[in-house]
């Protein structure tokens, strides 16, 4: 081996991937990226739930009760209720993690030792229930003397009283598989046709540059929905994961999360020079998503700088329709905000893919 003419291809790899920026980004964003998720971003100790409060006894004691629980800062109010039903329905449609209930009878239950006051914690994210569960351990106001031992404030779980892990993972585990295999399918679309040449030959016929894009985005699209029902099907024969609303709304989440992430791919497509940097900056989109989501880790435990990036991305807003449709029983209606927004990025996705795409071909 001669290490003169072992140097000069060492040389040529430097160059060659000094040429090479989104490659070279890659390398740097990578373990950067990995990083600040992991010490920044992740925290298993969620902060701030979205919580209502119906303190239907509304005395001294009870608001002190209250702003002790919210003192703790596991719960940030964000509505008054009047009655255990509401707290219920906003559980149900996903607007609150956790609902506080004071009954009319606090001061008599405090005399008595009976339980005075009830947390109720949307239980389908087992992390959420665990925090929410600290808030039985308050004690009740020491500035009132109560003349027997106070009854611990008790905790009703919601959705997954059990606790089973497969309810919780089994939903959005069909985010997580359409959004790897989605976004890798169409991100090496435009590459891989340009690399073997046939890009000419697609130029030269008469489809359009629309019906182009539509045309490899479609067989993909129909992938995604049987990889869908396969999850469905087994989560439900092996886990007994239940599917508590309608099974067509479970299929239209999906139908936005797939087109999501082909519109996603392409426009991935249109940018990377080969079909290496398309699955370099795939993955770059997968890590954020599988981490950031609340997939993995609550979505309230994190920093807000990391909720402002879930919320670009597809994932976070399909997690929060399946496991409304599927554990609590809600309907798209209810969701529309997710929908809405999921229904932009295609728009908005798809017409910068198809609008680069012409680019290439001037």
């Amino acid at each position: 081996m001669k290490l003169r003419r072992l140097w000069a291809i060492v040389l040529k790899e430097i160059r060659q991937l000094r040429r090479d920026r989104i490659t070279l980004a890659m390398i740097v964003m990578i373990p950067v990226g990995q990083l600040v998720l992991f010490g920044y971003a992740i925290n298993l100790n969620p902060r701030g739930l979205n919580a209502a409060i119906a303190d239907q006894s509304n005395t001294a004691a009870s608001r002190a009760l209250v702003m002790d629980m919210v003192a703790t800062g596991v719960i940030a109010p964000v509505a008054q209720v009047q009655t255990p039903q509401q707290l219920v329905e906003l559980l149900r449609q996903g607007r609150i993690s956790v609902g506080v209930h004071v009954p009319p009878d606090f001061e008599r239950r405090r005399i008595d030792g009976r339980e005075v006051a009830q947390v109720m914690v949307d239980g389908s994210d087992t992390v959420v229930q665990s925090a929410a569960a600290q808030l039985a351990q308050l004690p009740v106001d020491s500035s009132v003397v109560a003349p027997r031992k106070v009854a611990p404030i008790g905790v009703v779980a919601f959705y997954n009283p059990q606790r089973r892990s497969p309810v919780n993972i089994v939903p959005g585990l069909i985010g997580v598989i359409l959004t790897m295999t989605m976004v890798m399918f169409t991100s090496v679309a435009i590459v891989r046709e340009r690399e073997r040449g046939n890009m000419e030959l697609l130029i030269t016929t008469p489809v359009s540059r629309t019906e182009l894009m539509v045309g490899k985005v479609l067989p993909y699209a129909v992938i995604g929905l049987i990889q869908t029902t396969v999850v469905l099907l087994l989560g439900t024969w092996l886990f007994a994961v239940p599917i508590k609303g309608s099974v067509l709304d479970v299929y239209l989440a999906a139908v936005l999360l797939i087109l999501a992430n082909l519109a996603l791919g392409l426009m991935i497509s249109t940018k990377a020079a080969s079909q290496f940097q398309a699955m370099q900056m795939t993955v770059f989109i997968l890590l954020p998503s599988i981490l950031l989501s609340g997939f993995m880790f609550p979505y309230a435990g994190m920093p807000v700088a990391a909720q402002w990036l879930s919320e670009v991305l597809p994932m976070t807003h399909f997690l929060r329709l399946i496991r409304g449709v599927m554990l609590r029983g809600a309907s798209l209606w209810e969701l529309w905000q997710d929908v809405l927004y999921l229904s932009a990025f295609i728009a908005v996705m798809m017409s910068a893919a198809v609008a680069r795409f012409s680019k290439r071909l001037d």
